[in-house]
């Protein structure tokens, strides 16, 4: 398996900002286009920002539209997903990606986007998993911000986090897989679907029930995304939801009992996902992930 990264991004660079699932004001989003801006970039906001229609961010057909502007376009360099939300997985099969595939650029987002993240994975593209334009200007959330903007301009990127009682200890090496629970769940058996032989799979979600958690993690496992993996790291699973009768694991706990069916190393607590830290990773680079009693350290080879 081998996938492409698009070129990095330069100064005066153009990119676009969309909105594939939940809408997104311009007032919304004007934060963001004053930091793109601070990184010398020029911003073209796209057709499906500042409307709506219910939740999405325009009717179906002009959020197609609008991506598919954006994706096609030689002058943009790269396409940020305004926020997540739901409605990706309701346009993506009416994407072309054969002028993208002459041209490639960054994509980034992450949650519902994590549907477009595999989609381009399945044809051989890295994109980015990373804040999304909506959330730029979040307390706490400078570091994360910093670490997308190395992942757009191609700096490295590595990160080192504590260990956490859950890890199982050992080193891997393989491309990042991933990103939002449910969502690669809902994509297995689909044109978007991932393989995650040999690969790094990283995990998050928010707002689940626990037994919910579970019930996807027996998919994943009965489909068999655990069982070829070469390494798993676990980011935030948010606000967690139980029932009056609680089903008795914790999201993290969920997670090491399918996980301690097989040999590879597993990283607890690494901060992606829908928090304030919320590392960009590129889905598609090669990694090597070590996993020992001082904790976890995530690297490009």
């Amino acid at each position: 398996m081998s996938t492409l990264a698009p070129p990095p991004l330069r100064p005066a660079d153009q990119v676009a900002i969309v909105c594939p699932a939940r809408a997104a004001s311009h007032t919304e989003l004007a934060a963001a286009v004053a930091t793109l801006e601070g990184w010398g970039l020029r911003v073209r906001l796209g057709a499906s920002t500042n409307i709506s229609q219910h939740q999405f961010g325009g009717a179906d057909e002009v959020r197609q539209r609008d991506l598919q502007q954006q994706l096609d376009d030689p002058e943009i360099r790269a396409v940020f997903c305004a926020r997540g939300g739901y409605g990706t997985t309701r346009i993506i099969d009416g994407l072309d990606f054969a002028r993208f595939a002459e041209a490639p650029k960054w994509v980034a987002g992450f949650s519902d986007i994590t549907t477009l993240n595999c989609h381009l994975l399945a044809r051989g593209f890295q994109s980015i998993h990373g804040v999304m334009p909506l959330l730029f200007n979040q307390e706490g959330g400078a570091e994360s911000l910093e670490s997308l903007r190395r992942a757009l301009f191609g700096e490295e990127l590595a990160y080192g986090v504590p260990a956490h009682p859950l890890n199982r200890p050992g080193t891997a090496t393989g491309e990042l897989v991933g990103g939002n629970l449910s969502i690669l769940q809902t994509l297995t058996g689909t044109a978007s679907d991932t393989d995650t032989r040999g690969r790094i799979l990283f995990l998050e979600d928010i707002d689940e029930y626990c037994y919910a958690i579970d019930r996807m993690l027996v998919h994943l496992d009965r489909t068999g995304k655990l069982a070829g993996l070469a390494g798993l790291v676990v980011g935030h699973f948010t606000n967690p939801q139980d029932n009056a009768i609680p089903f008795g694991l914790a999201p993290n706990e969920i997670i090491h009992h399918y996980a301690a069916r097989y040999q590879f190393p597993v990283a607890h607590g690494f901060p992606v996902g829908h928090e304030p830290q919320n590392m960009a990773l590129i889905v598609g680079q090669l990694v090597r992930l070590t996993v020992d009693e001082g904790g976890t350290r995530l690297m490009t080879v």
